[in-house]
């Protein structure tokens, strides 16, 4: 997949964002990258959480969300894992924006996990 056709999956992708949260998503981008620096990264979330921040703070510089091509890639045996892999990183590194731990932000995948079950059961 070219670098341009995995930047259109991202973006196609942020639907996973909730409505009521992608409106509360300010001052953060989301860039996709070849490669981590470390490796087994899927994504990364570089910035202040939410629940850390006060209304008083001056402006600051852009909280980043970055989505990494080859490791979605490589972990994807088909078009529509690659897509549902990058859905869940997306969402797993927005929760991060958020506030959550990485032990909440699992448990919270759980939890959407036996959701998402329960709706294709129906």
């Amino acid at each position: 997949m070219t670098p341009a056709e995995f930047d259109r999956l991202v973006e196609e992708a942020m639907d996973i964002i909730p409505p009521k949260f992608r409106g509360r998503l300010k001052n953060v981008v989301f860039v996709v990258e070849a490669e981590p620096r470390e490796a087994g990264l899927l994504g990364l979330y570089e910035g202040r959480p939410q629940t850390e921040r006060s209304v008083a703070e001056p402006f600051s510089a852009p909280d980043r969300i970055t989505i990494y091509q080859g490791p979605h890639e490589r972990a994807a045996r088909s078009m529509a894992e690659l897509r549902t892999l990058v859905e869940e990183t997306i969402w797993h590194e927005v929760a991060h924006y958020f506030g959550l731990n990485e032990r909440e932000v699992l448990m919270a995948e759980k939890v959407r996990r036996r959701r998402l079950r329960r709706l294709r059961e129906l």
